[in-house]
């Protein structure tokens, strides 16, 4: 029972009926708004803003994912049909796509059998106008017995929303009636259920015949159609996908996003210098490095390629507010079924370029198992936002056109993802599953520049943060372990060799000589990387000293004027080889928990990190030997010990798909 004075609220609707933007709107959160289903894999909760609620009662709402019915078919909308059965709201706002009205109501007559108020809020209003469309809201409430709201969630005047809240207090403690009650059908039999469904659709489409006027042109083909011929063509689509990544990254990382970071460095510089001038010549040469080389250093390496990273986002933020990212997932589907994953995989995959967590935590939306564990392994090989300083570093640095490196690894990472997705089928004996993909496609729009500047906003934040915490005690811990031998005395220069970071980095320096970069200080980065995987730039700038930050116009980090590529010694090949290693070998702890927890199998956990070990090693060797045969027209040190290592790998990939293979053909024979 609530206390007086209190009410809980839950938003339910369709996916993409505006429901999170809308409980945006009235809490003034900022959540991840998305174009498909399973967006929102878990509830969220804000307090109704002041402005919209005028009465003395504190609101809370509740975001739920969002459902077509509450039969669960997914995890996310058994979220949504366990917290309005089971957690008793004071009264439910089931948001309704006013532009598809048919579709929407299914749903709404089954919250409203629940003994719950209801208040629909009749959203994208605004929209019916433009689809010559209009709705009776007057008749369309009392078809329903319930109050019905016109809303426009995207706009600040006008919009319904304070009017919607009004309503919802005024409904609490009121008793609901259904205009459909099926609460004598035999749930347990299917074939009742199946024709009690059947009833409902006709009952709601009866509701609709009476209050939706619309003007229907089914012979016109409108330009939605005509852009998706193009843009969702199933050998269209990827050359269009390529370029407009290009592009996204040219933009950002050749283009604007260093224009824009020429300012923050600057802030950078002075900040170093106001620092080291605060400490003058009487401070501790040691606490000195720390302070100035080790934190501030570290710490500026990392935040000098915020704005690139922030200009990435506000594009990749604009194609998905326009609808075109859910195209993507539609071109992928083919692809992805031949694998054994379907086109629903993607959508994780897409949600992890931002960041691999929440990207792994949506594959909970996938039903069959082994998909939903395949692509929690496989979700971390796209570059997330943590390894884009990495990618603006060695492409600037190595490469004079680092728009074209940044998107290739975007396609590396997609190929790597399919290839993988093969080798597990295959392990896993289910190469002839059937996967299916159903999707509904938002319209294309001219997407939210307030939106998209918000989410740039949130995910720059969490960066800092994490700058701030994560990153700057491990840049920390980096430059005391560089400063000191294992008698904590202070290293000479020259003698680094000899330093803790040294010593614990050089054993697995020698295992990465095949790869190209077999040296202590780009170990100990890329070892520091599994922490957080910005923090292999921050490493970089403390082991080789680099306390100029870096240089916008090369995107490099430069010291005494000296490009970085010269100061770490390696050759472009090799330069490609170690960003590959960094990118597709496992991600950040944070990463592989929640691997863990939607997989829950440790086997598979164990396995799919061993996958990532040796997936990133291969592609690293590859790439180095192979690359640099073609520039020299020899093999690079330690080809053949890598060689056995790698031959190694693919043998045991190959002994376990043929387990596999057996395994498949036993269910076969028993299915038989």
């Amino acid at each position: 029972m609530n206390m007086e004075g209190k009410m809980r609220v839950a938003l339910t609707g369709n996916p993409n009926s505006g429901k999170t933007t809308l409980f945006n709107a009235i809490t003034g959160r900022i959540e991840h708004v998305g174009n498909w289903a399973g967006v929102t894999v878990e509830k969220k909760e804000g307090d109704i803003k002041k402005n919209l609620n005028k009465t003395n009662v504190e609101i809370t709402a509740v975001d739920l994912p969002g459902a077509y019915s509450m039969s669960p078919f997914t995890s996310e909308e058994s979220i949504t049909s366990g917290f309005v059965k089971n957690e008793n709201p004071d009264v439910i706002i089931n948001i309704v796509d006013a532009t598809n009205l048919s579709r929407s109501l299914f749903f709404t007559t089954q919250l409203l059998e629940l003994d719950i108020p209801v208040v629909v809020a009749l959203n994208k209003s605004d929209l019916t106008k433009k689809k010559k469309t209009a709705i009776d809201v007057s008749k369309l409430s009392k078809s329903l017995g319930c109050p019905v709201v016109e809303t426009v969630s995207t706009k600040g005047n006008n919009n319904g929303l304070e009017k919607l809240i009004s309503k919802v207090v005024e409904v609490k403690d009121k008793a609901q009636t259904a205009p459909f009650d099926s609460k004598g059908v035999n749930m347990s039999d299917k074939n009742s259920v199946e024709a009690y469904d059947k009833k409902r659709y006709d009952f709601v489409k009866g509701i609709v015949s009476k209050v939706e006027a619309r003007e229907v042109s089914s012979n016109t083909q409108t330009k939605q159609d005509a852009a998706d011929r193009v843009l969702a063509h199933k050998w269209l689509g990827i050359p269009i996908f390529a370029v407009i990544m290009w592009a996204v990254f040219s933009i950002s990382q050749t283009h604007l996003g260093p224009l824009l970071a020429d300012t923050l460095v600057g802030w950078i510089d002075l900040f170093y210098g106001w620092v080291e001038g605060l400490l003058g010549e009487g401070t501790s040469p040691v606490l000195s490095s720390i302070l100035l080389d080790g934190i501030i250093g570290g710490v500026g390496a990392v935040v000098g390629f915020l704005p690139l990273i922030m200009v990435l986002f506000f594009l990749l933020a604009l194609l998905e507010d326009c609808g075109y990212m859910a195209r993507v997932a539609v071109v992928m589907d083919r692809f992805f079924k031949r694998v054994g994953l379907s086109g629903k995989s993607i959508i994780p995959m897409v949600i992890g370029t931002g960041c691999a967590i929440p990207g792994v935590m949506a594959t909970r939306t996938i039903k069959n198992e082994r998909q939903r564990r395949t692509t929690a392994m496989l979700t971390p090989f796209m570059p997330c936002g943590a390894k884009l300083p990495v990618i603006a570093l060695f492409a600037g640095a190595f490469f004079n056109d680092s728009a074209w490196v940044g998107t290739t690894m975007y396609f590396v990472g997609i190929a790597i993802i399919i290839l993988g997705a093969l080798v597990v089928v295959r392990i896993t004996g289910e190469k002839h599953a059937r996967s299916f993909f159903i999707m509904e496609l938002p319209e294309y729009k001219f997407p939210s520049v307030k939106r998209a500047t918000i989410s740039m906003f949130s995910r720059a934040k969490a960066f800092i943060i994490k700058a701030g915490t994560i990153i700057l005690l491990c840049n920390a811990a980096v430059q005391i372990m560089q400063t000191f031998n294992w008698q904590f005395q202070v290293v000479a220069e020259g003698a680094e060799n000899t330093s803790i970071l040294a010593s614990i980095a050089s054993p697995f320096a020698v295992l990465l000589i095949p790869l190209g970069f077999g040296v202590w200080q780009l170990a100990a980065a890329a070892i520091t990387g599994f922490i957080a995987k910005e923090n292999v730039v921050g490493t970089l700038a403390v082991v080789y000293g680099i306390t100029n930050f870096i240089d916008t116009e090369e995107l490099a980090l430069v010291s005494d004027g000296a490009n970085v590529a010269s100061i770490m010694g390696l050759t472009s090949v090799a330069a490609l080889a170690y960003l590959m290693f960094n990118l597709f070998t496992p991600p950040c702890f944070a990463a592989i928990g929640a691997m863990n927890s939607e997989m829950e199998d440790k086997k598979w956990l164990w396995g799919g990190i061993a996958f990532q070990f040796g997936m990133g090693y291969a592609v690293a060797f590859i790439t180095y030997q192979v690359g640099t045969l073609l520039t020299t027209g020899a093999f690079g040190a330690g080809f053949l010990p890598g060689l056995i290592v790698v031959a190694a790998m693919i043998a045991y990939v190959v002994y376990l798909i043929k387990k596999g293979n057996e395994k498949a053909e036993r269910k076969l024979a028993l299915s038989v």
